[in-house]
């Protein structure tokens, strides 16, 4: 039992030490873009590395991965802090520590392609959950349409002009959800924007970091999301989403513990409370767009 409490304590001294940078080479090196001489890992003029030397195979493969961000160390650490280390290695980022790790942004185009590729039916399976997703939503809208449709004003209160708007309404369902799965990227960082707002209000004087801005804040926001999404590929290829949706909003408290500094009970109702002025806000917009709605389609029957 001792073992594993020192174990364990050793990790927790490892989560909270920043990442170390290793020594400078001391081999002197001729740039072959440049020509400048140079001690170091990088030429000081260009940037170029002084690993690279003549063109080969491999060298092409590591050039190709790195253009999608797989041949970068700082990929790997990232993905690897992420999992475990998720709000210390966020805290470092924000104070500067930029090099060590991935761009945030990058990262999460880059993780969410990826994420639907999986979706798509890159998984042990071979399901396409996104294609059942829209199937069996078309499936309840025709559903929904043909009930509508095949009511009659005698033995129903609907109107025609009632029945066009709930068809039309219907209708509008059906394309923003087709648009939705087609422009996930976008939606994602629309829904982390407008959930950063009211989870901002709360954590903007964390005791970790007191002066908190809310664009180095956004920025922690994508990195988490990130972080779900590293689970989200390794569950979703193994087709465990189930597991996936229980662990998703737990996972999500130990970046921001750990970045804000609070305890797991403040951190917690903090996020509680974020969510439910979320959704009263959302609830809002989507009451007022409906009766925009409603509007537009009783002129477009006039």
């Amino acid at each position: 039992m001792n073992a594993i409490s020192e174990k364990y304590r050793q990790f927790t001294q490892w989560q909270q030490r920043p990442h170390e940078v290793m020594p400078m080479s001391e081999e002197s090196h001729v740039c072959p873009t440049c020509g400048t001489s140079y001690t170091g890992n990088y030429c000081p003029r260009c940037g170029q590395s002084a690993k690279i030397g003549r063109y080969s195979f491999k060298k092409a493969m590591l050039l190709f991965l790195d253009v999608w961000g797989l041949g970068n160390r700082g990929m790997f650490r990232s993905i690897r802090d992420l999992l475990l280390r998720p709000g210390y290695m966020i805290r470092d980022y924000l104070k500067g520590m930029q090099m060590a790790y991935f761009p945030p942004f990058k990262m999460f185009f880059l993780l969410v392609t990826l994420s639907l590729f999986i979706e798509s039916g890159f998984n042990i399976t071979g399901k396409n959950r996104i294609a059942e997703s829209i199937g069996e939503f078309n499936a309840g809208f025709f559903d929904s349409q043909s009930e509508v449709e095949g009511t009659s004003e005698s033995d129903s209160e609907l109107s025609e002009k009632q029945k066009q708007i709930m068809i039309e309404t219907l209708r509008l369902a059906r394309k923003s959800m087709e648009w939705t799965y087609q422009h996930m990227t976008l939606v994602s960082l629309s829904f982390l924007f407008l959930f950063s707002g009211p989870l901002y209000f709360w954590f903007r004087r964390c005791p970790a970091i007191p002066d908190l801005k809310y664009s180095e804040f956004f920025v922690a926001l994508v990195y988490i999301s990130n972080m779900l999404t590293i689970y989200s590929v390794v569950l979703g290829f193994l087709c465990l989403n189930p597991l996936l949706e229980t662990l998703t909003y737990p996972l999500a408290i130990i970046p921001l513990k750990q970045l804000s500094g609070y305890s797991y009970r403040r951190t917690v109702w903090y996020i509680i409370a974020s969510f439910l002025l979320f959704f009263i806000a959302t609830m809002l917009c989507l009451f007022a767009f409906g009766i925009i709605m409603g509007l537009v389609a009783m002129i477009q029957g006039a």
